[in-house]
């Protein structure tokens, strides 16, 4: 075999190659186009992605203001409550000392 001979089938091998993976690289880029009308429904999902994250950052900080409302008006509440809370002791104090007082005066007009 001479060099003739050898670069003729070696050039033609090559060339099948490279036409075989040309067709193949073709194949691929013609079955995984992208139609139009996919880009049109990724670019509609994009958009409602946008629009729910943005109403989700309006729920979290409408329920944060909420929650603060709510926090204060129940520390509020409970100072209200601590505050009757002493002033029922003081009068439940107040209405045992009249009592006491009341006892003492009757049992004095009763021994006399």
């Amino acid at each position: 075999m001479n060099r003739i001979e050898f670069i003729i089938p070696t050039a033609i091998v090559l060339f099948v190659a490279f036409a075989t993976g040309w067709f193949a690289n073709w194949l691929v880029h013609r079955f995984t186009r992208v139609s139009p009308q996919d880009v049109n429904e990724l670019d509609r999902m994009s958009q409602e992605l946008h629009e729910a994250e943005e109403t989700r950052d309006q729920a979290i900080a409408y329920l944060q203001q909420r929650e603060s409302e709510l926090s204060n008006q129940l520390s509020q509440t409970e100072a209200e409550l601590r505050a009757a809370m002493d002033g029922l002791r003081e009068a439940r104090h107040d209405a045992e000392e009249m009592r006491r007082y009341v006892e003492h005066i009757q049992a004095q007009q009763t021994k006399v």
